[in-house]
Parts: structure tokens; C-alpha cells; sequence
């Protein structure tokens, strides 16, 4: 194996065996210790409604129930942000949405506590109900949250980089356009649990199905008024995420309380039902552009508009509203832009970070515009793409750095393999192709909280028998993380992944990592990884030197051995190498970590979008239509991702195929339907999610651009995938039948009133016909970055180029 993998054009890390995972490795369902008590919740059964009384006394001398606690109980508020902290574990003095937690019960087993929950007596006192952006904005009565200064709105922003008006003033073309996005959940296999279990009086652990350990231990200690070195959160494998697991969640809180309260160990599962009321989703938005363009198609400006519908909560809205107008500057050439967002709050379950964190919906409405450009303009929509693709080592007009970017490579990759040029509209009615590009992010550049410290830490140990452990807070999801970190390790050290044993996601035994949110860890945990790991082979190899008379960096690290390189017959075991390193030194422990470098740009907001690097991917759909039902058979998927260096790409391949699936979902089928029919339970009955039978085949092409800051090169694969589906299938369907559904999911019905749009002389269009009305704020305006594209001394459209790039 070769051991120095971080220079280009050397291959990447070579995965063999199995690394083995210490400590707990089973789901929290499963999870079972003496003395341990059920706990249930009491949701809201009305959507707005002030408390007007809750008696809990039945309830508690219930046989069996050892405890029931309410908002009282927990006075203290949270949220995943500090900007948006609106959350309690149980509901003040209202209920905000269906399914709203309001009191919980311990017991001896599930039965006894469902009992209880049926004897406390609650008084509701109905308010007006907000169920969408528009009625948010305009109805009457109580607001959501009494705090807010303007009704329901949670935050409205509004960003102009460049001269937008000579933009447009210096178009040859412009054209307006609207979409909505329906909003949609994750749903895991695996429903949310915790069990937490008492240390004492003010000591607790909690096992929970979580992503970020991290922050929601901050958030229980919190909200428990205990010191953070009192509590210990271990993350359980995860049986799916997708951004679903990345808040603290009452009742993680709740059964932290309970234990305390009893002395004894609590445990929650959540059924299907509360997991879709816990929800954090796919945000649903409506949105408005109008862009620019020269007859060659090159783009002259951007105007994007977007109104988040957010649920009843904060959760990662603040970041949200940025995320829905940031990365489209990534992969265009933009020389003028202008966002304005809306965030408001309706009586929903709340809206958070599900898989792309609020990108898949201007994709979608980016990538269907510029078809429709293309089409007005006479280009091929490919041809137009690659007129105003973004480049290497740029920097965006919004202050957003890019370094390496394969995304030409990915447009070229699937448009050759598709045939596409042969088959854009020249296929049999009913049968069409589209496309789509996107970019995502490698990790976002800022923590959640402010602060100086490191984004991820490991630990690398070996011992004199030749054993390597690997120490990470970073969580397995089903993303490979386990098995990335591993591969680093083993790398560098001359090892199989099977000859490490990793420790992980535990406060007490690993260092801190932020999560796994925003496709960090392979990049970030992965860099610590790295740097752990090249520490401790210096270690190793200082101590071996003297034994093979030979310096210390002409020393090579392969197959199990450590040998001079002039030498390759004469050297030591792993092992033995690993003796002297203990001799020597002691402890044989290296730690590792990794910070982005200072991203970001001067102006309030700019810490949402910046990442260390930018994947990027091109998808191509071909798909048939039946007109007369509406039905939509997608058969083959080509998607080229640019994953800088695949680490491990069997797994790479895998996330590629999930986001294909997630997307085609998104793209079709899938809504929170439930959100609109207040008395009506969700269930899987009614959210409908592709199965086997409507997966079609993908094929899938790894681009390796080598980013010069990731790991051994490697960049994200776990969301980018995901983000061009639904715009492609958008664009196919046009290319099949002439008709434009401007909206997700595509169903069946809205297909068909396509059709009979079109056959009525009407335009072939179903979609939103305008914005609610709102007076954004006056936009701040920021001077591009000198190396922009939208900066003057890059008015003859040279690249400009990343500053100081040579030296990162």
C-alpha cells in the first residue's frame, strides 16, 4: 500500500477487512438494564391553542407510574442555534402544532404509561390557525410566537453583490419565474429513542439515535441546569438520519428528567406517528427569479426571491433562509446577484436540515429556469450550462472560495454517456431527457455556536503489541465513517482497516467532533484523522530509526512492516516497531485536528454557505410519461459526482444510489400531506415513498479533482447527489410531453391538468401563480471580492482566481 496519498495522482486508500467499533453497537430499541422504566409522551391533539388547564393528578397515582413531569418541570429554553433558541421540552403555556409535547409519563412498563397518558386532563383554548406562508402573513389573531416583532415572520434577509440593475440593464434577455417545493420528511427505518440512565443525583448518560452528540449534549445540560461535565452522551448506531436526528429533541430531554426524578434508568422510542410529528424536514418554498442573459447565453445577473414556510419552531432556520440563496453562485458564473429570504412561522410540525439543508429547493427552481432560457433562446440547455460554468480556484460574487471543481468534467462525463444531444427532443412522444448540475458543501466553514475552537479532534493510540486505536466523536449514520476513518489510519500507518478498532461518538471516551450534518466528516473528522495518524508514524518511526540506521523520513510504513526504503529487506514488525515507540516515548498517542481556514465574507449572514470545498454533480434523466394517467416511469439515472478522491468507492456508490432514490422521492411521490388535514394522524399509509419496484438503474461516475485540502483529496458525496434529480426529471418531462409542472413532487393529477392545459390553448403549465405579498428589507449591499467574477477587474472574464492559493 502507499503511504503518502495526499499528492495528485496517486491512488487513493485501499479498504481491506472490517475495522472493529468498541463500547455500545445496538440500536436504542434494543437497549434494556435493570430497573429501567417506559416513558410516553402526551402530544397535542390541537394545532394553536393556549393551556388553559392540565391536571396530572389521576395520571400519577396510576398503578405503576413512578413519575409525570410538564413544562413546569422544564422551564428552561433551547434550540440548536443560539440565534433561534424558541424551544421547550414540554409546552409552556401553549401548544404550537399537532403533536406538540405537553406532559410525560414514567412507568414500569409501556402499557401502564400509555394508561396514565389517557388519564390527564387537559383544557385547550383554541387560537387561529396558520397553516401556510400566506395565511402566516396575513391571518388574524394571536401570532405563533407572542415575541416576534412582525406577526409570524422568523427572519426576513436581503443580500445584493454587484450592480444588479446594470446586471439587467445590460441583458439582452430576462426572464421571470415561480416554483414551490412541498415540503417532506426523512423517514429513518429506525424511529428516534433515548435511555438515559442516572449516575447519581445531579449525573446522567444518555444513549440516543442522534447525529450530533455534541450538541445535544450541550443542549441537555442546558436545559437540566447541569454542569456539562455531568452529563455523557453516547450516540447509538444510527438506522438512518438523513438530517432527522440532528436537533435535541424533548424527548431526549424528557427522559434525562425522568431518571434523575426516579433514580432509575428511563427509556423512549418514539412511534411512527411522533416521528413525524418530531419532523425537522424539507422546508416547503415558494420561490421567484428573474435572471439575465447575453444572446450567447452567458448569464448578466440574478435576482432570487424565497419564502421558507418553517413550522412552529426555529430549529436550523436562521441558517435555512441563508442556505436557500448561497450556493448558486457555486456553479455559475454570476457577475451581479440579489437574495432576499422569508422565514415564518405556521402551526406545523418544525421544518429543519434534511438531507442538501434547504439547497434542493433553489436547485430545482435554478435548473428549470434556465431550461426555460435555453428554450427561449433557441440553445441547448447543455450548451447553455456550460457557457456559464464556474471554475477552479474562484471565488464567488458572494464571497464563497472555491478550490477544486470537476463540475465541467461531471456535465461532460453524463452528457456523453447518456447520448444526450441525440435524444433531447427527438425521442417518441411520451419518452424524454433532462438535466440538471449542483454543488454542495464539504462541511459548513462555522460552527453552529461561535467560537475559536477546533471543528473535529482524534486520537490515535497504539500499544506494544501492535494494536492501533482510533478515537473519534464523529457518528456512524450509514455513511461510511466508521470505515473513513479507519482507511486514514491504516493508510498512513501501513495497515489493513481490519487492524484498527475505533471508539466513537461517546462525551466521556472521544474527543469533541460537531456532527454528522453538512457532509463534514469525511473531510473534517477525516482530516483530523489524518493528521492524528501522520503524528503518530512520526513518533513510530523516530524510534525505529536508530534500530534500522536509517532517518527517521526515509523510513516506509507497508504491509505490516516498517523498513528503510534504501533497505526494503532489513526492518521490523508493526509491532515491534510499536515496542520501541513505547520505549521511547511512553504513551504512544498522537492526537489530530482540524479547523477550516477563516472563510466567509463582510457581511452579516456570510457564515452560511462558506465550506473548505465545493463538490459538485451533473445528473441526466430519461424517463416516459403516460398522458392519458400521468404516470411517470423514470428508467435509467446517469450521475457523475466529484468526489475529489474516493476513499472508499463501493460506499461512494452507495450514497450516489440513496440521493438518486431520496431524490426521485422528493421529485415525485413524497409530501407531508398530514400538515393540511389537522385531525388526521400521519402514517406511512398516507406519505407515500418510492420501493424497489420504482428505483430505476443508475449509472454512476466518480470524478476525482483531488481538492488540495481534503483528505488524501476527497470531498463530500453524502447530499450533492441528491440535489439535481428533481429539476432533471422536471426538465425530462417537458422533454417528453411539452408540458411544465413548476412544483415537487410531479404527481400524477398535476400531470394531468398539464396536459389538459396545453390541450386547451392554456400554456401546458401547473404551478404557483404569485408570492404572498411582504416588503422584504431594503437589501445590504456588499462589493463582490476582487477575484470575483462579478468584480470589475474581472470584467473580461478571466477566472481571477482564489487569493493566496499557492500557499493553502
Amino acid at each position: 500500500m502507499s503511504q503518502d496519498l495526499s499528492v495528485v495522482g496517486r491512488p487513493g486508500p485501499r479498504v481491506e477487512g472490517i475495522a472493529k467499533v468498541t463500547g455500545q453497537f445496538t440500536f436504542v430499541d434494543d437497549l434494556a438494564v435493570p430497573g429501567m422504566l417506559t416513558a410516553k409522551i402526551l402530544r397535542s391533539t390541537a394545532a394553536h391553542a393556549r393551556i388553559r388547564s392540565l391536571d396530572t393528578s389521576r395520571a400519577l397515582t396510576h398503578p405503576g407510574v413512578k413519575a409525570v413531569i410538564t413544562g413546569k418541570d422544564l422551564p428552561t429554553c433551547y434550540g440548536i442555534m443560539p440565534t433561534g433558541e424558541d424551544e421547550h421540552a414540554l409546552a409552556q403555556e401553549k401548544a404550537r402544532y399537532v403533536g406538540d409535547a405537553v406532559a410525560a409519563v414514567a412507568a414500569v412498563d409501556e402499557e401502564t404509561a400509555d394508561e396514565a397518558l389517557k388519564l390527564i386532563g387537559i383544557e385547550y383554548e383554541p387560537l387561529p390557525i396558520h397553516m401556510d406562508v400566506a395565511s402566516a402573513l396575513l391571518g388574524p389573531g394571536e401570532p405563533i410566537h407572542e415575541t416576534r416583532r412582525a406577526a409570524n415572520v422568523h427572519k426576513a434577509v436581503a443580500l445584493e453583490f454587484g450592480d444588479v440593475d446594470a446586471g439587467f440593464a445590460a441583458a439582452d434577455y430576462t426572464r421571470e419565474d415561480l416554483f414551490f417545493y412541498e415540503g417532506s420528511t426523512h423517514l429513518p427505518l429506525e424511529e428516534h429513542g433515548a435511555l438515559a440512565v442516572p449516575e447519581g443525583p445531579d449525573r446522567v448518560t444518555l444513549h440516543s439515535s442522534t447525529q450530533n452528540p455534541h450538541y445535544v449534549h450541550r443542549a441537555v445540560a442546558k436545559v437540566l441546569g447541569l454542569p456539562e461535565g455531568h452529563v455523557r452522551l453516547v450516540a447509538v448506531p444510527v438506522g438512518g438520519g438523513f438530517g432527522g436526528k440532528c436537533d435535541p429533541f424533548p424527548h431526549e430531554i424528557v427522559a434525562c428528567k425522568l431518571a434523575l426524578i426516579t433514580g432509575r434508568p428511563v427509556k423512549i422510542t418514539l412511534t411512527r406517528e411522533e416521528v413525524f410529528y418530531a419532523h425537522r424536514g424539507r422546508h416547503p418554498v415558494l420561490m421567484w427569479l428573474r435572471g439575465g442573459y447575453r444572446r450567447d447565453g452567458s448569464m448578466t445577473a440574478l435576482h432570487f426571491k424565497t419564502m421558507l414556510d418553517g413550522g412552529a419552531h426555529a430549529s436550523y432556520g436562521p441558517a435555512a433562509i441563508y442556505y436557500t440563496g448561497a450556493l448558486q453562485t457555486v456553479t455559475y458564473r454570476i457577475p451581479a446577484y440579489r437574495f432576499q429570504g422569508l422565514r415564518v412561522f405556521t402551526n406545523k410540525p418544525p421544518c429543519g436540515p434534511k438531507r442538501g439543508h434547504a439547497t434542493p429547493q433553489p436547485r430545482f427552481a435554478l435548473e428549470v429556469h434556465l431550461d426555460k432560457v435555453a428554450h427561449d433562446l433557441n440553445m441547448d440547455p447543455a450548451k447553455l450550462r456550460l457557457q456559464n460554468l464556474s471554475r477552479p480556484f474562484t471565488m464567488t460574487v458572494n464571497h464563497l472560495r472555491i478550490t477544486s471543481n470537476g463540475l465541467r468534467e461531471c456535465l461532460e462525463t453524463v452528457l456523453r454517456a447518456s447520448n444526450y444531444a441525440a435524444k433531447r427532443g427527438r425521442l417518441p412522444y411520451g419518452r424524454g431527457v433532462g438535466l440538471a448540475v449542483s454543488s454542495y458543501m464539504s462541511g459548513a466553514g462555522l460552527p453552529i455556536y461561535w467560537n475559536d475552537m477546533d471543528h473535529s479532534q482524534v486520537f490515535v493510540k497504539a500499544d506494544r503489541g501492535g494494536g492501533v486505536t482510533v478515537y473519534t466523536g464523529a457518528t456512524e449514520i450509514g455513511q461510511g465513517a466508521h470505515t473513513v476513518h479507519a482507511a486514514i489510519v491504516a493508510e498512513v500507518l501501513g495497515l489493513q482497516t481490519g487492524d484498527i478498532t475505533l471508539v466513537t461518538a461517546d462525551t466521556a471516551a472521544a474527543p469533541v467532533d460537531l456532527g454528522s450534518y453538512s457532509s463534514r466528516v469525511t473531510f473534517m473528522s477525516g482530516n483530523a484523522a489524518l493528521a492524528a495518524a501522520r503524528r503518530l508514524r512520526a513518533m513510530i518511526a523516530e524510534a525505529s530509526a536508530e534500530r534500522l540506521e536509517a532517518a527517521p523520513e526515509e523510513l516506509e510504513f507497508r504491509e505490516g512492516r516498517v523498513y528503510a526504503r534504501s533497505r526494503p529487506d532489513h526492518g521490523l514488525t508493526f509491532r515491534e516497531a510499536c515496542g520501541l515507540a513505547e520505549a521511547r516515548h511512553g504513551n504512544v498517542l498522537a492526537s489530530g485536528s482540524y479547523r477550516p481556514p477563516q472563510l466567509g465574507g463582510p457581511y452579516k449572514g456570510s457564515g452560511v454557505g462558506p465550506s473548505p470545498a465545493y463538490s459538485f454533480s451533473a445528473a441526466v434523466i430519461e424517463l416516459r410519461v403516460d398522458s392519458e394517467t400521468g404516470q411517470i416511469h423514470v428508467e435509467r439515472v446517469w450521475l457523475a459526482h466529484d468526489i475529489g478522491k474516493a476513499i472508499n468507492p463501493v460506499l461512494a456508490r452507495g450514497q450516489v444510489e440513496g440521493s438518486v432514490y431520496m431524490g426521485l422521492g422528493e421529485a415525485l411521490m413524497e409530501e407531508s400531506a398530514y400538515r393540511k388535514q389537522l385531525l388526521k394522524a400521519p402514517s406511512m399509509l398516507d406519505y407515500k415513498s418510492p420501493t424497489m419496484m420504482e428505483m430505476p438503474d443508475v449509472e454512476t461516475f466518480l470524478i476525482e479533482s483531488t481538492d488540495p485540502e481534503g483528505p488524501f483529496g476527497a470531498k463530500e458525496v453524502g447530499q450533492g447527489p441528491l440535489l439535481p434529480i428533481a429539476p432533471a426529471l422536471a426538465n425530462a418531462v417537458y422533454d417528453a410531453v411539452g408540458v411544465r409542472v413548476d412544483e415537487v413532487p410531479i404527481t400524477p393529477a398535476k400531470l394531468v391538468k398539464a396536459l389538459q392545459s396545453l390541450a386547451a390553448g392554456k400554456g401546458g403549465r401547473v404551478g404557483p401563480e404569485r408570492l404572498p405579498g411582504f416588503s422584504y428589507p431594503e437589501p445590504t449591499r456588499v462589493e463582490p471580492p476582487p477575484e470575483s467574477y462579478g468584480h470589475p477587474a474581472a470584467a473580461d472574464g478571466t477566472d481571477g482566481g482564489v487569493a493566496a492559493h499557492a500557499g493553502q
